[in-house]
């Protein structure tokens, strides 16, 4: 790359980037469609080689572009990030804070931590994308993540939301009245179950247990399977078999009776929930804020351990 280019130029290549046209970017910057077209074209003569296929309606990247891309997103971020913790440190947090979460996530889920971020942060825009897919969440553009901790990458920053965690398998009083309660894992097989998968194209999960150190995996034959939640604890209430997740997601209704645990002891505490995100980049404010409201949160919460 040609030393005296004008890096203002790469720039203006993401926002076209994210943008999908031309005009849409040329009114996120405040300039004209020819202005960025020409912009466009003087960077890529300066690379010699193509970033963009236009067409009337749009225009979608090259795998030049892509790779150029993936190659920005990183340092862009950086610089962003310096800037905003360089400026006023007594000003109130603000902008917009992208984080996504699994779906079992139910201490960050519930309502009441976003709820009271909300409040203290009145000038942060949250926006949270619960999803059960696996993907960088820096290229993916989010701030940060919640999941559980096993599954966090080693280059992240990992602030614990909750204690240890452990999955039950649970079933209406009902059904376990029409049918032997299990007693060992295996038995399963001869039951009802009430299976998850995260996406449509991914394997059912797998019940897994430990006990003395042995562990065992159960592939069973759901009789339904689906990737909410909801519907898996409405279906085991109505006596529709047994089902499997963490326990803090049954609670109530384990609390109520309405569901009851079975096969405990083959089910051991884990590690639990972490908020995380990437340490190589710098904290904004707005993540900085949210980082320390989940510290506060739990220090807060029965039982905490910190």
């Amino acid at each position: 790359m040609p030393i005296d280019m004008d890096l203002n130029l790469l720039t203006l290549f993401v926002a076209v980037a994210k943008a999908g046209n031309f005009r849409a970017a040329a009114d996120r910057l405040g300039v004209t469609r020819s202005a960025v077209s020409q912009g466009i074209g003087r960077l890529e003569r300066a690379l010699d080689r193509p970033l963009f296929n236009r067409t009337t309606r749009s225009v979608r990247l090259t795998e030049e572009g892509e790779q150029l891309l993936n190659t920005l997103s990183g340092p862009l971020t950086e610089i962003t990030a310096i800037l905003e913790a360089t400026q006023d440190v007594q000003a109130a947090p603000s902008g917009l804070l992208k984080v996504t979460a699994t779906s079992i996530a139910e201490r960050f889920l519930s309502g009441p931590l976003i709820a009271g971020f909300t409040e203290r942060y009145p000038d942060i825009m949250l926006d949270v994308t619960v999803t059960d897919e696996t993907f960088d969440i820096v290229a993916a553009g989010f701030d940060a993540g919640v999941r559980l901790g096993e599954v966090i990458e080693q280059d992240m920053v990992a602030i614990p939301l909750t204690g240890e965690q452990r999955q039950v398998a649970v079933a209406s009083p009902g059904y376990l009245a029409r049918h032997e309660r299990p007693q060992h894992p295996r038995d399963l097989t001869a039951h009802r179950c009430i299976g998850w998968r995260p996406l449509p194209e991914t394997a059912p999960y797998r019940w897994e247990f430990e006990r003395d150190g042995r562990a065992l995996a159960v592939a069973v034959e759901a009789q339904l399977t689906t990737n909410d939640m909801l519907l898996m604890i409405r279906v085991a209430l109505a006596g529709g078999g047994i089902t499997f997740g963490m326990e803090e997601t049954f609670r109530p209704w384990i609390e109520r009776g309405e569901l009851v645990t079975m096969l405990d002891d083959w089910l051991p505490p884990f590690a639990g929930f972490y908020l995380y995100y990437p340490s190589r980049h710098t904290v904004t404010p707005r993540l900085r804020a949210l980082i320390d409201h989940v510290r506060h949160y739990r220090q807060a919460m029965p039982g905490s351990d910190i």
